[in-house]
């Protein structure tokens, strides 16, 4: 039998290199962060930004900025005047996110909101969006789905992270009393299949990458 982490370790290798700042970045929030895990990563980030590449989006959106890994990957297929918008909850980690955007070029291109997403959300009702990227607490994916749904354009895309969830979601899988957050993100999961609003595919890369396309 084939084992799943040589399968994994040939992908990365066949993948683009990660780029000499994300490496910074990596390094840096596995030495100073106490869950550099919730971090994107070398293969998903590569996959974020060539989505990013294709779509050339004028409008970004992204719940959960956390050390701006993804805001980074995702930045860079903005189309020449775009501009992307990142919500991360901590004000503590502002800092590092704002540092490493100016380094990649992007600080007149992103802007950063500080605060809970669904507080942040209606100050950003004016907004189209071609791409959105969801990666916040599990428990209001839903609430964030449907605050942003109506926003993002015909043929626009919303990306879900971790929707494998440890492999939690398996219907055989057996929760702990009160595992409120694999329940939400199996509620969310169902729900977003069975929405005529978008086209789902679900892709088992890291944690499973949920992408959605409006119709």
């Amino acid at each position: 039998m084939i084992d799943w982490t040589d399968l994994l370790g040939y992908a990365d290798a066949h993948t683009e290199p990660e780029p000499p700042l994300l490496a910074q970045l990596t390094r840096e929030t596995h030495l100073q962060t106490l869950l550099p895990r919730m971090s994107s990563g070398h293969a998903q980030g590569r996959l974020l930004s060539m989505l990013s590449h294709l779509l050339r989006p004028q409008r970004i959106l992204e719940i959960g900025t956390f050390c701006g890994y993804a805001t980074l990957c995702l930045g860079e297929g903005l189309a020449g005047d775009g501009q992307l918008h990142t919500i991360e909850i901590d004000p503590e980690r502002a800092g590092r996110i704002r540092r490493y955007v100016a380094a990649a070029g992007l600080a007149g291109r992103v802007t950063l909101h500080i605060g809970p997403a669904l507080e942040v959300l209606p100050t950003l009702a004016a907004e189209c969006w071609d791409l959105v990227f969801i990666d916040a607490d599990k428990r209001q994916n839903l609430a964030y789905y449907e605050a942003i749904i109506g926003q993002v354009r015909p043929g626009g895309l919303v990306l879900v992270d971790n929707v494998l969830w440890s492999g939690k979601v398996l219907p055989g899988h057996a929760l702990k009393p009160g595992d409120r957050d694999t329940e939400a993100v199996r509620a969310f999961n169902d729900y977003v299949a069975a929405d005529a609003r978008v086209a789902a595919v679900l892709l088992p890369l890291r944690d499973g990458l949920l992408l959605l396309r409006k119709r």
